[in-house]
């Protein structure tokens, strides 16, 4: 009798699902740790995409209001004030008309911002969020 007891106890699962979650937690961990920097990656990205639009809308009244570039850059950074404005690159370009004194010339409003998506040090995906709006002077 006292050997099946002693092979009962063996076979007791007490503690089994403790285990299994220590085996499976790290995966968990790390899956949800990427789908938040995804997520705030997208949001970057929505920001950059928002900014390029605002200073195309801002940019295709410059011929009568007398904007320049410095203000319609000035307006996506006021746009992307969620993000780090020192890795903010803004480039706005009209290369028929650099004096946007045309009506019908097309202005082109460029935005870009780096991202990176890093799993415990590891990098996993890296590289800029760019966004291009072009629109007509008025």
């Amino acid at each position: 009798m006292t050997r099946r007891r002693h092979i009962h106890s063996l076979r007791s699962e007490t503690g089994q699902t403790a285990v299994e979650f220590a085996l499976v937690a790290p995966v968990l961990i790390l899956l949800l740790l990427g789908v938040v920097q995804m997520g705030i990656a997208f949001n970057n990205y929505l920001a950059v995409t928002d900014a390029a639009r605002a200073g195309a809308r801002k940019a295709i009244v410059a011929r009568l209001s007398g904007l320049t570039s410095a203000d319609v850059t000035q307006s996506v950074r006021d746009a992307a004030s969620d993000l780090d404005q020192s890795k903010l690159g803004v480039t706005v370009a009209d290369a028929s008309d650099p004096t946007w004194s045309r009506a019908g010339s097309d202005i082109t409003v460029t935005v870009t911002y780096p991202y990176s998506i890093s799993l415990l040090g590891l990098v996993v995906s890296s590289g800029n969020l760019t966004s291009t709006m072009t629109d007509r002077l008025e």
